[in-house]
């Protein structure tokens, strides 16, 4: 199954790159060439004109059909907020924010095609300096090759798959196959899974007690990794982790999970660990868990599955399960979070979930990268917001290092004890040591 996954991430990563390379062949080698949907060949945008004033767009790619809209649309709120109370304007440029919709009908969650065509718009359009994305990190190996090639800064609020970024943290290639130039142009701000299914497996051996585990993904760059780090990390903890031979993948279209949770129940285990996304039919999954395994067995899953909606498709099986995120609850906020949060909640009179926060800081180093640069010049801003240094923001003061990653790696735990995301309880923090 891993080399079947590794060969589909490769083909689809390099068709995003044909896409880019092929699309203007009089002009194969400058950054950015790619062709448009209806298929006719267009040359790329020039990477900015250097000037000091006149119009910058941002634009962001996030999945808003479909499930996530609840996450996703808290995001692109706190982005718009981000520009708002600069009023709008870094220096003598006027910012104009576009959110764009990776998802699609058919499927109700981020799609491939989707994802390259947004981000060979943002690449095609000359006053594109940033783009904020993206939310799946599946969708992110989609459209780093494709703004990479045009020099184009891509900060993501919520992709964690430790491959994006991380040398020896993922799949065989990873994560130099992403950057054809050879120059990073990507950044996230918050921690990898590397870290989260290593806090996961800490906290179930050592504040849940859990003596077995079974342990399941969703079959996506996302979830795969994150699964497989628990259940390495559970076993050299000493729990006995099951099945023998690494995570057991779901099928994402199944009507039922009550065979596999037979199986499951024959393994006596006290936890199951499940390393994806709500969009991939966690909350079916959870009720079929919970209807055969009673509630005595502990349920557990990653940030993927920290949202409203995943609680709406649960119903009341999500009750009670633990869940590891990059940072702290809404609940939890203080000092400029806080701050953040009571503004939030004056514009628009709503909640936000877990993400929006992220979004708002990715939004601000990224206007902090036009401001610094100072000019109108995709590879000036991108060199800017890749040396983001000692920032200190809504969740503290941080740094980019020489992959992208954040320099926060504090994890927490919290757990589902109501129907509404707001009822989550706070646990702990901890680092994966």
């Amino acid at each position: 199954m891993r080399p079947a996954r590794l060969q589909r991430s490769c083909l689809i990563v390099s068709a995003a790159l044909l896409l880019v390379a092929c699309a203007a062949p009089q002009r194969a080698s400058q950054p950015g060439a790619s062709a448009p949907a209806g298929g006719t060949t267009t040359s790329p945008a020039p990477a900015g004109n250097g000037a000091a004033s006149g119009t910058i767009k941002i634009f962001s790619s996030f999945p808003m059909t479909g499930s996530a809209l609840g996450q996703t649309q808290t995001m692109v709120n706190a982005i718009r907020m981000a520009v708002d109370e600069r009023g709008g304007k870094v220096g003598d440029f006027t910012i104009v924010y576009e959110p764009l919709d990776d998802a699609t009908p058919a499927k109700g969650s981020w799609d491939e095609g989707k994802e390259a065509e947004n981000a060979n718009r943002a690449v095609n359009d000359p006053d594109v300096m940033v783009y904020i994305g993206t939310y799946n990190s599946g969708a992110a190996k989609i459209s780093i090759p494709i703004t990479n090639r045009a020099h184009l800064f891509q900060i993501s609020p919520a992709n964690t798959s430790p491959g994006l970024t991380k040398p020896g943290k993922g799949e065989p290639g990873e994560p130099e196959i992403y950057y054809p130039t050879g120059v990073r142009n990507y950044a996230r701000v918050v921690p990898a899974d590397d870290l989260q299914g290593a806090v996961a497996a800490r906290f179930a051996k050592e504040r849940l007690n859990v003596q077995r585990a079974y342990v399941l993904d969703d079959a996506e760059s996302y979830g795969r990794p994150l699964a497989t780090v628990f259940y390495n990390e559970a076993r050299r903890r000493g729990i006995q982790v099951s099945p023998a031979n690494g995570p057991e993948s779901i099928d994402r279209q199944a009507t039922d999970y009550r065979s596999l949770a037979l199986r499951i129940r024959q393994t006596n285990p006290d936890l199951v660990y499940f390393g994806g996304i709500t969009q991939n039919n966690a909350g079916k999954l959870w009720q079929d868990l919970r209807a055969t395994l009673g509630p005595d067995v502990k349920l557990m899953g990653p940030d993927g599955i920290f949202e409203q909606a995943f609680l709406d498709a649960a119903g009341d099986a999500g009750v009670g399960t633990y869940v590891t995120f990059g940072g702290v609850p809404v609940s939890r906020y203080t000092g400029k979070a806080a701050e953040w949060l009571q503004r939030y909640r004056q514009r628009f009179n709503s909640e936000p979930e877990a993400y929006a926060i992220y979004a708002y800081e990715a939004a601000n180093v990224a206007l902090d990268a036009i401001q610094r640069a100072g000019r109108k010049d995709r590879n000036a801003i991108r060199e800017a917001g890749m040396n983001t240094k000692d920032y200190d923001g809504v969740l503290g003061r941080w740094s980019f290092d020489q992959n992208g990653d954040t320099t926060l790696t504090t994890m927490s735990v919290s757990q589902f004890k109501g129907p509404r995301i707001e009822q989550t309880e706070f646990i702990t923090q901890l680092s994966a040591e």
